[in-house]
């Protein structure tokens, strides 16, 4: 580990505090995830469209709230993901915390580096892998549907599958996305639900992959809430 900071510090140009702290920070999120992974029940459900697509390793295009994005990142580990993060000073860190992981990360937003994350989504699909979006990241409003998952999704034709999950000990933040952060010792459903074909980018397309999500994360509390 140490031998790891020693080059990333040589061989970076920034100042040593703003080196330091995103190692530090992404060293801690992978401590923390694996606490919050390793002490908790997590039971995932493909739908039965979705599975096939998944047995076959066909390219898929994940979409999930921004909400959802921590206990999405235990639950995908390490299968070579590659996930849209911005290139804000958090989403640095984030991308730290992915990395380690094993997520790939493409840097860029709408308002920053769009373009260049985007073709690297196109790049990753057309390889044959898997891509990951929070459809209202980085800064919402919660719920909306920003248009790359869309416009990917139509020029590869690879289809959308919604996720989410519900868990029995979360903190919800009263941040803009209401943030769900899993606590250790809890039992979560996670759902992969139907994959949806875009083949357009316009209002319907949002309309369904909105229904999608929410219908994603009512499959999940209805799991999470039957008996055992």
């Amino acid at each position: 580990m140490v031998a790891a900071l020693q080059k990333t510090l040589l061989n970076d140009s920034r100042s040593r505090r703003d080196r330091f702290f995103p190692w530090v920070v992404s060293w801690l999120g992978w401590l923390i995830l694996q606490f919050i992974g390793r002490t908790s029940r997590v039971a995932v459900h493909w739908s039965p469209a979705a599975q096939p697509l998944r047995d076959d390793g066909r390219p898929l295009i994940f979409a999930f709230w921004h909400r959802h994005q921590l206990l999405m990142a235990w639950e995908h580990r390490r299968r070579g993901v590659t996930v849209l993060v911005s290139r804000s000073r958090d989403g640095e860190l984030i991308a730290g915390v992915l990395e380690r992981l094993g997520y790939r990360t493409a840097r860029g937003s709408s308002s920053r580096g769009g373009p260049a994350a985007f073709m690297e989504l196109l790049d990753a699909v057309a390889a044959g892998g898997r891509v990951a979006f929070t459809p209202d990241g980085p800064r919402g409003p919660a719920g909306s549907v920003q248009p790359g998952v869309l416009a990917l999704a139509a020029k590869t034709g690879v289809p959308i599958v919604p996720v989410a999950w519900a868990g029995t000990r979360v903190k919800t933040l009263s941040s803009w996305d209401r943030f769900m952060i899993p606590l250790p010792f809890g039992r979560f459903e996670v759902v992969f639900g139907n994959p949806l074909p875009v083949s357009a980018v316009d209002s319907a397309a949002e309309q369904n992959l909105r229904r999608a999500l929410e219908g994603a994360e009512a499959e999940a509390v209805r799991r999470l809430e039957a008996p055992c």
